[in-house]
């Protein structure tokens, strides 16, 4: 059976990635609106009633509307995945991070309306919410998480920039504490302290480091950086897109490169102690357009689908 599919907002770089990776994708039809009816709200609930699921990667409002537009037509509106940032925290919307927690992918599965995570959130989650799960992290810890990314997670604007020479080589953002991932981070993180989170965009097109540093005399037990990594292998067991790296050579001075990951849904979590010290910094690796966008988006098509994602 064909499943009808319209991306809402396909000219944007999440929906251009999610089409090229869904051609010639078997048992998948890509259906659309002509540039002028884009916009129009009658032209749009009539191709909604046509379709099977809709992807909507659009700005935070106007996802809103779309899901709005979904929401009024009860059981004969499509299935959502909502790219956006509009619904991650909203009651009724699955968080589409399929290695959350065990039975996430077939909450996925099952699910009317997923919401995609945000790209410095799935590295966060990804750290902390093991973590968290296995009792090495307080729920009421204050953490601190630092993140870089490539240019093309900050829209059109940023983009353009940074192709005509325009931008800084490295910058800060988000310094006034309020980003919009932080509750996102918070609450699939498990935690009841809001963390401290400091994104940041670098001169490089795409490729994403999300970093959590760690006092490990801080934590419950005491552990060790090998604690850390075993919890997170526990955790990731079977994982297809998200892998824990084994311990690093001290002696190698070992370094971390954003861009190796670029074009896939992978993910490489590293775990860096210094036990002399009694520190540690744990770092998810993945690219910011593909695990943290248009690839997180088509792995919970997959599921939605019933295949294997």
């Amino acid at each position: 059976m064909t499943c009808k599919i319209f991306i809402d907002g396909e000219a944007g770089t999440t929906g251009l990635q999610i089409r090229e990776k869904l051609a010639g994708f078997a048992g998948v039809e890509l259906v659309g609106l002509p540039a002028e009816l884009r916009k129009d709200a009658g032209a749009k609930r009539d191709l909604l009633a046509r379709i099977d699921l809709t992807i909507l990667c659009l700005p935070d409002e106007a996802a809103k509307e779309a899901a709005r537009l979904v929401d009024a037509m009860g059981d004969a509106g499509p299935r959502v995945i909502d790219a956006s940032s509009a619904h991650r925290i909203t009651p009724g919307w699955i968080y589409g991070f399929p290695e959350l927690i065990e039975g996430q992918g077939v909450a996925i599965a099952a699910a009317r309306k997923v919401t995609n995570p945000g790209c410095h959130a799935t590295g966060a989650i990804a750290l902390l919410r093991p973590l968290v799960e296995a009792g090495l992290i307080a729920r009421d810890m204050a953490v601190s998480i630092g993140s870089v990314s490539g240019y093309s997670g900050g829209g059109k604007s940023m983009i353009e920039a940074y192709e005509a020479g325009c931008a800084p080589a490295f910058e800060l953002y988000g310094l006034g504490l309020e980003h919009k991932h932080t509750p996102e981070i918070q609450l699939y993180s498990g935690l009841s302290a809001r963390p401290i989170f400091v994104p940041s965009v670098g001169n490089f097109r795409q490729g994403m480091l999300v970093s959590l540093p760690l006092s490990l005399d801080a934590l419950p037990g005491r552990p060790t950086g090998a604690d850390l990594r075993a919890a997170l292998a526990a955790h990731y067991a079977g994982a297809v897109h998200v892998r824990v790296e084994g311990q690093a050579d001290s002696a190698a001075r070992p370094r971390l490169e954003p861009e190796s990951l670029n074009g896939t849904n992978d993910m490489e979590i590293h775990v860096y102690e210094n036990e002399k010290h009694r520190q540690a910094v744990l770092v998810a690796k993945f690219d910011n357009l593909g695990k943290g966008a248009s690839g997180a988006a088509v792995q919970n098509l997959k599921l939605m689908l019933g295949a294997r994602a």
